[in-house]
């Protein structure tokens, strides 16, 4: 505003200088001084030049030559003009600089407003433009961290690793007395939503101490040296505050392995890594300084950050088994009032493979079912509704035909009643032909416990169940239709991998043929591998991977061929019902 000010100040005093001034020849000016039409005269030396006003009030100025001023000043008043001799003033002064100082002040306004911009896209602020230069975390003192290890559960492993950490901030001589050292970094392995920030805010509130929180992608910006910049900067933030706890969340997004991928390598995240380095390597031994990392790709770190003296401690932070997800339900639904018939534990059993933000959107959304229908206590119904929303997504009232339908509920009751006769598959918990998501129906599908390790017997029946949709499509109505896709490409994956990683094929016996780095996760890198396999190994694995799905296929049809009265039963019901739950389908299956 101040810029503009001047600007405006500056146009309108050059426009009173200027204005209604005329300029006349000296021929026209000396006529008018013969015939007495001038009133007053104003003569500058310096320019040559006279600025006069009429009788008529009309101003004027003309131009002359310095030499002749004396004798034109003497002549003026000899003819009885009112003259004045006048100095250079302060425009005289300014006007030839004028243009200079508009354009400087234009382009400090210019860079002001873009840094300013800059500075809010970036972190910085309007009074220091700069300030985006300085790193991006948030700091919330020692009193204001409330979380503690028993509003984390299902993760018990992690936090007893994580115990001798939060003793050494709290009594540093007990370990240091001894000789030992602390690791500088501890590196929190796990799939996103297992509660990793939720653990290292824990740290800091077990151990009462200042912690500093940012994320792997708030240090790499547009500028050269910004990244660098703010690693410095939190690093020095945590040296004045220690002990205390540096928390970097998702660090793979910049401490991915150097020299990978096309492209060159002295680009802004390579150097914002380095800084990473240095700084750790700069930290004195028992400093009082813990940095916490968190990542779900671990595998693309670089070598150099995972090394003894960094973050030389990995702590898994793995999906919460049966026991884990009772603990962590019970965390949540601490504020939401439940009905009798909600039963912890049989939730938990039903959600495997949730992870605690999976429960907590779980919970959350079982309330929000709960309030649409003003009910005043959640229900063991609402839980389940909420978990079908989860995994199949939300219910799509769309309008199919009669044939559609019928399609439809052959392809599901197919999944079911290949689950229901194969043996090692899961039990079936729902059937419905109610559109959910991009799926035109489902079957679910919940396993009695947790798995860990599943024997080929185990996989083929996976395989065999996702293809029992296609097989009572050509078995019960002697069509193909697009609603098998998804179901072959992830039988096509398991096979895969049961030849390719497992060694679980005939013909290829133990031989693996995927990379043992697993999939490439850097463009470009691989133009430099070589793939360590032949074409007949590659064609040989094909014709083992087309051989375990036409078996499963067989076997399939083999038992739909089998039980086609009890697939009737179960379509009839599916079309009259839209939705079977476990006790029925069991019914209807288990009557001869």
């Amino acid at each position: 505003m101040l810029t503009y000010f001047l600007l405006l100040l500056a146009a309108i005093s050059l426009f009173s200088l200027f204005a209604g001034n005329n300029q006349i020849s000296e021929d026209i000016f000396w006529e008018a001084v013969r015939n007495g039409q001038i009133a007053q005269i104003q003569i500058k030396e310096k320019d040559g030049v006279i600025l006069g006003r009429t009788k008529n009030n009309v101003s004027f100025y003309v131009k002359v030559l310095t030499a002749d001023l004396p004798n034109t000043s003497k002549t003026l008043r000899e003819k009885g003009v009112r003259v004045q001799v006048v100095g250079d003033g302060f425009w005289d002064y300014i006007l030839p600089w004028l243009p200079t100082i508009l354009l400087v002040l234009a382009m400090i306004f210019i860079t002001r407003s873009f840094l300013s911009g800059v500075a809010d896209g970036l972190g910085g602020n309007g009074k220091n433009p700069l300030g985006f230069l300085k790193s991006k975390f948030s700091s919330p003192s020692e009193k204001t961290i409330k979380t503690r290890f028993k509003d984390v559960a299902g993760v018990d492993e992690a936090k007893a690793e994580l115990e001798e950490i939060i003793e050494f901030l709290r009594n540093p001589d007990k370990f240091t007395r001894l000789g030992a050292k602390i690791p500088k970094g501890i590196l929190l392995v796990g799939p996103p939503g297992c509660g990793k920030t939720l653990i290292a805010r824990a740290v800091a509130g077990e151990a009462g101490v200042p912690f500093f929180t940012t994320s792997g992608a708030g240090f790499v910006e547009m500028f050269v040296g910004v990244g660098a910049g703010r690693v410095r900067d939190l690093f020095e933030q945590g040296r004045r505050n220690r002990p205390c706890v540096v928390f970097i969340d998702e660090i793979d997004a910049v401490g991915r392995h150097r020299g990978t991928g096309l492209g060159g390598g002295n680009d802004e995240r390579e150097q914002t890594l380095n800084q990473i380095l240095v700084e750790m390597d700069g930290f004195e031994e028992n400093s009082g300084i813990i940095v916490i990392a968190a990542t779900n790709r671990s595998d693309t770190l670089d070598p150099a950050l995972i090394r003894p003296g960094r973050f030389d401690r990995q702590v898994v932070v793995p999906l919460p088994d049966r026991k884990g997800r009772e603990e962590i339900l019970k965390v949540h639904t601490k504020s939401i009032p439940l009905a009798e018939n909600v039963d912890i534990a049989v939730i938990a059993r039903g959600t495997p493979h949730f992870s605690g933000a999976d429960i907590s959107n779980l919970v959350n959304e079982a309330a929000l079912f709960a309030a649409k229908t003003d009910k005043n206590a959640v229900e063991h119904e609402d839980f389940e509704k909420a978990r079908d929303k989860i995994i199949a997504g939300t219910e799509r009232h769309i309008e199919m035909t009669k044939e559609e339908l019928e399609q439809v509920a052959y392809h599901e009751g197919g999944h079911a009643l290949v689950a229901w006769a194969t043996p090692k598959s899961d039990p079936v918990h729902r059937v419905s032909i109610i559109s959910r998501g991009l799926a035109l129906g489902y079957t679910m599908q919940l396993p009695q416990k947790d798995e860990y390790l599943r024997d080929k017997e185990k996989l083929t029946a996976i395989i065999t169940v996702l293809l029992g949709g296609r097989a009572a499509e050509e078995v019960m109505l002697g069509i193909q239709t697009t609603g098998a896709k998804n179901d072959l490409e992830r039988a096509n994956a398991v096979a895969r991998e049961m030849v390719c990683g497992l060694g679980m094929s005939e013909s290829l016996g133990l031989l693996t043929t995927k990379e043992s780095n697993g999939h490439v996760v850097f463009i470009g890198k691989e133009i430099f591998s070589r793939d360590k396999n032949s074409e007949a190994t590659a064609a040989k694995a094909d014709e083992e991977i087309k051989k375990i799905l036409e078996n499963c296929m067989r076997q399939a049809k083999d038992i739909l061929e089998k039980n086609r009265e009890k697939m009737e039963r179960l379509v009839e019901t599916l079309l009259e019902k839209e939705t079977i739950e476990s006790g029925e389908i069991q019914k209807i299956l288990s009557d001869s």
